[in-house]
């Protein structure tokens, strides 16, 4: 897999844009036309194996820029480069490549058997016999696939289609997995096993993966950077404590003290709730706790101590209200 050196980053995107062209009735028997921006001069990098969050309102751009990079779309601007493929001209060659997993559609075949999708992939792809069988056995041991193989897609549950989904997508072995909403409508338990799938996958096999996502906990619990698209242009893009701070957010330090007390005293810090012995005290999220918790130590009878991070969601739409003022 040589067409990237290590310099180049393994997806890049320079000055990416892409404009559609609308028509809506402008009165009697006339149209008229416009162009709708979707993307507009986006550049990242993103390197082999690194797990990227990419998220941002409905009508963002973010799966615009997801079949861009898969070669549905062409972009109207810039250069893009998927493991130094183009996809929009090698879109065949690029598919061995990458996989893809569309949390509202699926890929499985609706009235066969789950299996049956699978060796039909085995072929498509052809995938060794060998390897597809280590591929199979495994993907199916880590999504509990088991009993489901010979079940008809249409008969799954949600939670069990898209684990499916996530096997096939994996099954040949892609250097890059695009994941558009892969949680949307899971239970609790069923989300928690496709979280830890994935960081499994990410660790054993290198697996570039990009993850676009209302679920805020799926970024929180499986990417350490994040990218934020808003109106079609890039607005942050680093580390996720960094998004923490860009939008002013705050940590909270809950303390569990001997007895019930008054609200504690901190420098730099105010408490904002009490029950009992417990009280919540808020922070800057980009200050550090170890003063605050050396602080209480010397001076409050404390039992136990933990630290919450501020919410991303309100953090992003704190960021997206600063921007519209200014």
């Amino acid at each position: 897999m040589g067409d990237v050196t290590a310099g180049d980053g393994f997806i890049v995107l320079e000055q990416v844009g892409k404009v559609f062209e609308v028509r809506r009735k402008a009165g009697f028997l006339r149209r008229e036309r416009r162009e709708v921006r979707a993307v507009d001069s986006i550049s990242f990098t993103v390197a082999r194996g690194e797990m990227v969050g990419y998220i941002g309102p409905n009508g963002a751009g973010k799966s615009t820029t997801i079949k861009m990079l898969t070669g549905i779309l062409t972009p109207s601007a810039g250069r893009l480069r998927v493991a130094g493929i183009d996809p929009a001209r090698e879109r065949a060659r690029l598919a061995h490549r990458i996989g893809v997993v569309f949390g509202q559609r699926t890929t499985l075949w609706w009235d066969l058997p789950l299996i049956d999708s699978y060796r039909l992939a085995h072929r498509m792809y052809r995938i060794p016999d060998a390897r597809y069988r280590e591929n199979l056995d495994r993907l199916v041991e880590l999504l509990e696939l088991g009993d489901l193989l010979d079940v008809p897609v249409r008969q799954l549950s949600l939670g069990q289609r898209m684990r499916g989904d996530v096997a096939a997508a994996l099954l040949h072995d892609p250097d890059v997995l695009y994941l558009d909403e892969p949680t949307i409508g899971l239970d609790v338990v069923s989300k928690a096993r496709v979280r830890e799938f994935l960081r499994e996958v990410n660790a054993e096999r290198g697996t570039t993966v990009l993850l676009t996502t209302h679920d805020l906990q799926d970024i929180e619990q499986l990417c350490s950077r994040v990218m934020v698209i808003d109106h079609g242009r890039l607005v942050y893009d680093g580390p996720l404590a960094g998004l923490h701070e860009a939008g002013e957010g705050e940590r909270t330090l809950v303390v569990d003290l001997e007895r019930e007390l008054p609200p504690v005293e901190v420098p730099s810090a105010r408490v904002v709730r009490v029950e009992g012995p417990r009280q919540w005290l808020a922070f800057p999220a980009g200050q550090s706790a170890a003063p605050l918790v050396a602080h209480l130590a010397a001076r409050y009878p404390l039992v136990d101590l933990s630290v919450r991070e501020p919410d991303i969601e309100a953090v992003i739409a704190r960021m997206y209200a600063e921007k519209a003022v200014s």
